[in-house]
Protein backbone atom coordinates (compact mmCIF):
# COMPACT_ATOMS: atom_id res chain seq x y z
CA UNK A 1 0.00 0.00 0.00
CA UNK A 2 1.38 3.19 -0.86
CA UNK A 3 1.38 6.10 1.65
CA UNK A 4 0.95 9.84 1.20
CA UNK A 5 3.66 12.21 2.15
CA UNK A 6 1.74 13.87 4.65
CA UNK A 7 1.94 10.84 6.97
CA UNK A 8 5.96 10.81 6.52
CA UNK A 9 6.24 12.61 10.43
CA UNK A 10 2.98 11.85 11.81
CA UNK A 11 2.96 7.59 11.14
CA UNK A 12 6.28 7.41 12.75
CA UNK A 13 5.58 9.67 15.69
CA UNK A 14 2.17 7.65 16.38
CA UNK A 15 4.43 4.66 16.24
CA UNK A 16 6.33 5.78 18.71
CA UNK A 17 4.01 7.29 21.20
CA UNK A 18 1.81 3.82 20.96
CA UNK A 19 4.68 1.45 21.35
CA UNK A 20 5.68 3.75 24.17
CA UNK A 21 2.50 3.60 25.96
CA UNK A 22 2.00 -0.11 25.28
CA UNK A 23 5.30 -0.18 27.10
CA UNK A 24 4.44 1.37 30.33
CA UNK A 25 1.08 -0.01 30.54
CA UNK A 26 2.28 -3.51 30.87
CA UNK A 27 4.92 -2.29 33.04
CA UNK A 28 2.43 -0.90 35.31
CA UNK A 29 -0.01 -4.04 35.38
CA UNK A 30 1.95 -6.88 34.18
CA UNK A 31 -1.41 -9.16 33.57
CA UNK A 32 -1.39 -11.97 30.50
CA UNK A 33 -4.84 -10.97 29.22
CA UNK A 34 -4.41 -7.12 29.77
CA UNK A 35 -1.13 -7.16 27.61
CA UNK A 36 -3.30 -9.34 24.92
CA UNK A 37 -6.00 -6.80 24.98
CA UNK A 38 -4.36 -3.73 24.88
CA UNK A 39 -2.02 -5.22 22.07
CA UNK A 40 -4.60 -5.57 20.07
CA UNK A 41 -6.04 -2.11 20.55
CA UNK A 42 -2.37 -0.99 19.68
CA UNK A 43 -2.23 -2.77 16.72
CA UNK A 44 -6.34 -1.85 15.77
CA UNK A 45 -5.24 2.16 16.26
CA UNK A 46 -1.97 2.00 14.44
CA UNK A 47 -3.84 0.19 11.30
CA UNK A 48 -6.35 3.05 11.31
CA UNK A 49 -3.43 5.79 11.28
CA UNK A 50 -1.56 4.24 8.38
CA UNK A 51 -4.42 3.58 6.73
CA UNK A 52 -5.69 7.58 6.99
CA UNK A 53 -2.82 8.22 4.79
CA UNK A 54 -3.33 5.54 2.01
CA UNK A 55 -3.38 6.44 -1.78
CA UNK A 56 -5.53 4.85 -3.62
CA UNK A 57 -5.27 3.68 -7.29
CA UNK A 58 -8.43 5.24 -9.01
CA UNK A 59 -9.74 5.05 -12.95
CA UNK A 60 -10.22 8.59 -13.95
CA UNK A 61 -13.11 8.82 -16.08
CA UNK A 62 -12.87 10.40 -19.62
CA UNK A 63 -15.11 13.54 -20.86
CA UNK A 64 -14.17 17.21 -21.27
CA UNK A 65 -17.60 18.03 -19.37
CA UNK A 66 -16.88 16.66 -17.01
CA UNK A 67 -16.83 17.57 -12.87
CA UNK A 68 -14.94 14.63 -11.10
CA UNK A 69 -15.07 14.13 -6.97
CA UNK A 70 -12.43 16.10 -5.35
CA UNK A 71 -12.45 14.02 -2.41
CA UNK A 72 -13.79 10.81 -1.15
CA UNK A 73 -16.66 10.35 1.18
CA UNK A 74 -20.34 11.19 1.15
CA UNK A 75 -22.39 14.08 0.03
CA UNK A 76 -24.17 16.28 2.94
CA UNK A 77 -25.44 19.59 1.29
CA UNK A 78 -26.80 20.35 -2.36
CA UNK A 79 -28.24 23.79 -2.54
CA UNK A 80 -28.63 27.10 -3.86
CA UNK A 81 -26.16 29.85 -2.54
CA UNK A 82 -24.97 33.27 -3.12
CA UNK A 83 -20.94 33.14 -3.72
CA UNK A 84 -19.55 36.38 -1.98
CA UNK A 85 -16.32 35.20 -2.68
CA UNK A 86 -14.27 36.23 -6.06
CA UNK A 87 -17.46 34.90 -8.00
CA UNK A 88 -19.89 37.08 -6.37
CA UNK A 89 -22.89 35.26 -7.83
CA UNK A 90 -25.47 31.93 -7.74
CA UNK A 91 -24.26 29.24 -7.75
CA UNK A 92 -24.91 25.19 -6.71
CA UNK A 93 -23.39 24.17 -3.40
CA UNK A 94 -22.15 20.27 -3.30
CA UNK A 95 -20.61 19.30 -0.26
CA UNK A 96 -18.60 16.19 0.20
CA UNK A 97 -18.09 15.48 3.92
CA UNK A 98 -14.68 13.47 4.91
CA UNK A 99 -14.76 11.37 8.17
CA UNK A 100 -11.58 10.10 9.46
CA UNK A 101 -12.24 6.61 7.57
CA UNK A 102 -11.80 7.96 3.91
CA UNK A 103 -8.74 9.07 2.00
CA UNK A 104 -8.50 12.47 2.86
CA UNK A 105 -6.17 13.24 -0.97
CA UNK A 106 -8.16 16.53 -2.18
CA UNK A 107 -7.91 17.00 -6.44
CA UNK A 108 -8.58 18.95 -8.88
CA UNK A 109 -12.55 18.68 -9.91
CA UNK A 110 -11.87 20.19 -13.46
CA UNK A 111 -8.78 20.46 -15.99
CA UNK A 112 -7.90 24.14 -16.06
CA UNK A 113 -6.06 26.91 -14.72
CA UNK A 114 -5.98 27.59 -11.20
CA UNK A 115 -7.13 31.18 -10.98
CA UNK A 116 -7.93 32.54 -7.59
CA UNK A 117 -6.79 31.18 -4.15
CA UNK A 118 -6.96 32.00 -1.02
CA UNK A 119 -6.25 31.48 2.89
CA UNK A 120 -9.01 31.73 5.36
CA UNK A 121 -8.27 31.35 9.36
CA UNK A 122 -11.51 30.14 11.67
CA UNK A 123 -13.11 28.32 13.71
CA UNK A 124 -13.25 24.28 14.02
CA UNK A 125 -17.08 23.77 14.26
CA UNK A 126 -18.10 20.09 12.94
CA UNK A 127 -18.06 19.63 9.22
CA UNK A 128 -21.65 19.21 9.00
CA UNK A 129 -22.54 22.13 10.17
CA UNK A 130 -24.06 24.44 8.22
CA UNK A 131 -21.85 27.31 8.83
CA UNK A 132 -18.81 25.63 8.19
CA UNK A 133 -18.67 26.17 4.90
CA UNK A 134 -17.73 30.25 5.80
CA UNK A 135 -17.13 30.06 9.59
CA UNK A 136 -13.89 27.14 9.88
CA UNK A 137 -10.53 27.76 8.52
CA UNK A 138 -10.56 27.01 4.71
CA UNK A 139 -9.35 27.70 1.55
CA UNK A 140 -11.05 29.20 -1.58
CA UNK A 141 -9.72 27.86 -4.91
CA UNK A 142 -11.04 28.54 -8.32
CA UNK A 143 -10.25 26.50 -11.53
CA UNK A 144 -10.96 27.89 -14.54
CA UNK A 145 -11.38 25.66 -17.89
CA UNK A 146 -10.20 26.14 -21.63
CA UNK A 147 -13.66 27.45 -22.09
CA UNK A 148 -13.73 30.15 -19.39
CA UNK A 149 -16.43 28.25 -17.05
CA UNK A 150 -15.23 28.62 -13.40
CA UNK A 151 -15.34 25.71 -10.74
CA UNK A 152 -14.86 27.17 -7.11
CA UNK A 153 -14.00 24.84 -4.36
CA UNK A 154 -13.37 25.42 -0.56
CA UNK A 155 -11.39 22.36 1.48
CA UNK A 156 -12.98 23.34 4.75
CA UNK A 157 -11.39 21.83 8.66
CA UNK A 158 -13.60 20.10 10.93
CA UNK A 159 -13.37 19.71 14.30
CA UNK A 160 -10.42 17.72 14.85
CA UNK A 161 -9.01 18.90 11.49
CA UNK A 162 -6.25 21.46 12.28
CA UNK A 163 -4.25 21.32 9.31
CA UNK A 164 -5.41 22.04 5.37
CA UNK A 165 -2.45 21.72 2.99
CA UNK A 166 -2.48 23.19 -0.49
CA UNK A 167 0.08 22.51 -3.38
CA UNK A 168 -0.76 24.73 -6.33
CA UNK A 169 -0.50 28.18 -6.97
CA UNK A 170 -2.23 31.07 -9.22
CA UNK A 171 -1.68 30.41 -12.26
CA UNK A 172 -0.86 27.02 -11.98
CA UNK A 173 -2.45 25.10 -14.63
CA UNK A 174 -4.24 21.49 -13.42
CA UNK A 175 -5.48 18.49 -15.17
CA UNK A 176 -8.90 16.90 -13.70
CA UNK A 177 -8.17 14.84 -10.71
CA UNK A 178 -4.54 16.22 -9.87
CA UNK A 179 -3.57 16.06 -6.59
CA UNK A 180 -4.43 19.67 -5.11
CA UNK A 181 -4.20 19.08 -1.25
CA UNK A 182 -4.84 17.43 1.69
CA UNK A 183 -7.16 17.69 4.89
CA UNK A 184 -6.32 15.87 8.31
CA UNK A 185 -8.16 14.25 10.09
CA UNK A 186 -11.99 14.54 9.20
CA UNK A 187 -13.26 17.76 7.13
CA UNK A 188 -15.45 18.37 4.13
CA UNK A 189 -14.58 19.68 0.19
CA UNK A 190 -17.58 21.92 -1.33
CA UNK A 191 -18.15 22.77 -4.85
CA UNK A 192 -19.85 25.43 -6.46
CA UNK A 193 -21.02 25.02 -9.84
CA UNK A 194 -22.93 26.76 -12.30
CA UNK A 195 -26.51 26.96 -12.04
CA UNK A 196 -26.69 25.37 -15.51
CA UNK A 197 -24.37 22.04 -14.79
CA UNK A 198 -26.46 18.73 -14.75
CA UNK A 199 -25.77 17.05 -11.26
CA UNK A 200 -25.05 13.74 -11.22
CA UNK A 201 -25.11 12.63 -7.56
CA UNK A 202 -27.87 13.18 -4.71
CA UNK A 203 -27.55 13.18 -0.63
CA UNK A 204 -26.19 10.77 0.73
CA UNK A 205 -24.38 9.41 -2.29
CA UNK A 206 -20.58 8.23 -1.51
CA UNK A 207 -18.13 9.76 -3.78
CA UNK A 208 -14.61 8.29 -4.45
CA UNK A 209 -12.04 10.79 -5.34
CA UNK A 210 -10.82 11.52 -8.62
CA UNK A 211 -13.14 8.95 -10.05
CA UNK A 212 -17.25 9.62 -8.93
CA UNK A 213 -18.62 12.73 -11.53
CA UNK A 214 -20.09 15.37 -9.20
CA UNK A 215 -21.96 16.92 -12.92
CA UNK A 216 -21.42 17.72 -16.43
CA UNK A 217 -21.22 21.14 -17.43
CA UNK A 218 -23.06 22.68 -20.16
Amino acid sequence: MKLHKEGNTIIPGFVIGVIGIYLLLVWLIPLGIFKLVLGGISAIFLFFVVAFFRVPNIQVPVGDDLVIAPAEGKVVVIEKVMVDEFLEEERTQVSIFMSPLNVHINRAPVSGRINYYRYHPGKYLVAWHPKSSTANERTSICFETSNGVRVFMRQIAGAIARRIAFYKEVDDKVSATDEVGFIRFGSRVDIFLPLEAKLNVKIGDKTTGGETIIAHLR
